[in-house]
């Protein structure tokens, strides 16, 4: 299929947006995840236990990432949704430098609170900038090449965040102008904050595809949005719960992981960094891309629930990774890291197609922004503590941090691949309704 010839953007101009949004998706990644491999510093500066630690890397986060979310998804249904990346990337990039002042816990959930707001403008927009350049036999490959900005976010910030620990360490603290003496994980907070302020220059260089659909454009009322996902609500909260308990275990794990392989087997911050770092970012990457690869070929193959299916998939092969904590040294942990990554990262991009797939152009950044309310609640909002919860309060003992990650896989993958499952039938249903739909309310 050609694109010029369906109305779609050239390949070379889409996939330069898709590369251009990728990058704003690792930025973000960068600074949401940086505070897992600093965990240890700022409990001791800050003196801090797990539990407040997890609320400032999920619960601070993802409250504020949720509230904006659906707002600005609305947004992105009908205005410029690159100036409303354009706003959150400058919004969390500044959030991120105040993280780099904070001198107490209260400081710090101000400075998280700001990247979740920020952050909440991101996918909405993206994804349905990636919709409506791409045809449907190409876009969950597309979607899941964006999300791969997830892991090399993450590895990024692993690695890089390893790298700059042993260094900074080693000159002891900073004293900068007007700032004065910080400390040098407050150093690297205010170096991302910069770099993302700088970023935003290179919005100028997309151009946004024609909105795809009768009535492309318009907003609709609310009540027509309210009254589409009623009509097809199991589809949509099966999907939905779905997904976001995969992404509990995503999270949750993680989050944890620097601080597990520190804990257990008393690997030092550098070492996390780039074994864990390079891992993340291998075969996390290589999970994302082979979950939207994998779902687009079920899709020619006849599947109308691909996308779906791709999500229970991943799942149920990574149930038998839950136990790689439980490994007897960090090298065979390390390895089975690999599996445990791989499948997780399988539907971060599928998710998303599958929401594109089966709601109206209108619908699509509130549909988006609704699963992220959803998935940013259970998955990191409520992933890394419930791992801190258990370790704190079952057990009692930081360094049971293992076993509690151990529990919180079952469950979430577990209950994840049911309600996947239970969503296959339905999921076809709205697909197949999809093509009947007409508001029932004339565009305001």
């Amino acid at each position: 299929m050609n694109n010029n010839n369906t109305g779609y953007p050239s390949p070379q101009r889409a996939w330069s947006m898709v590369f251009i949004l990728m990058l704003a998706y690792i930025l973000s990644f960068v600074d949401r995840q940086i505070l897992s491999l600093l965990v240890e510093p700022i409990r001791r500066d800050l003196l801090l236990n797990d539990t407040q630690i997890s609320l400032l890397m999920g619960l601070a986060f993802a409250v504020f990432y949720t509230l904006c979310g659906l707002p600005l998804g609305r947004a992105a249904d009908s205005r410029s949704r690159r100036g409303l990346i354009a706003i959150g990337i400058l919004v969390w990039s500044a959030a991120t430098a105040f993280c780099g002042l904070a001198k107490n816990y209260w400081h710090f959930l101000i400075g998280r609170i700001g990247v979740g707001a920020g952050e909440a403008a991101l996918n909405p927009a993206a994804y349905s900038l990636i919709a409506d350049s791409f045809p449907d036999d190409r876009r969950a490959t597309a979607m899941s090449v964006y999300a791969m900005g997830v892991y090399l976010g993450s590895g990024a910030a692993y690695m890089l965040g390893g790298l700059i620990i042993k260094f900074a360490s080693a000159q002891g603290d900073i004293v900068l102008p007007v700032l004065g003496e910080i400390r040098h994980w407050q150093m690297i907070f205010v170096i991302l904050g910069a770099l993302g302020i700088a970023f935003t220059l290179t919005l100028l260089a997309i151009k946004e595809p024609a909105r795809r659909g009768a009535g492309a454009g318009v907003a609709i009322p609310v009540k027509d949005v309210g009254r589409y996902i009623m009509s097809n609500r199991r589809t949509v909260l099966l999907h939905n719960f779905g997904f976001a308990l995969l992404m509990l275990v995503g999270y949750g794990m993680g989050a944890w992981a620097p601080s597990f392989f520190i804990r257990t087997y008393g690997w030092t911050p550098t070492e996390v960094g780039m074994i864990y770092g390079s891992i993340v970012l291998v075969f996390g990457c290589l999970g994302v891309v082979s979950g939207g690869r994998l779902a687009d070929y079920l899709r020619k193959r006849g599947y109308r629930d691909a996308s779906m299916r791709v999500g229970l998939f991943a799942a149920v092969l990574g149930l038998p990774t839950a136990f790689a904590p439980l490994a007897p040294n960090g090298t065979l942990a390390a390895v089975l890291q690999v599996p445990a990554v791989f499948f997780m990262s399988m539907p971060i991009g599928v998710a998303a197609a599958a929401l594109q797939e089966i709601m109206p152009n209108q619908m699509r950044g509130q549909a988006i922004a609704l699963y992220s309310l959803i998935a940013s609640m259970i998955g990191l909002g409520l992933g890394p503590t419930a791992v801190a919860l258990i370790t704190d309060y079952g057990f009692r003992d930081p360094a049971a941090v293992r076993y509690s990650m151990v529990i919180v896989s079952l469950i979430g993958l577990s209950a994840g691949a049911l309600l996947l499952g239970r969503g296959l039938i339905h999921y076809r249903k709205t697909h197949a309704d999809l093509a009947l739909w007409r508001p029932a309310t004339p565009a305001a």
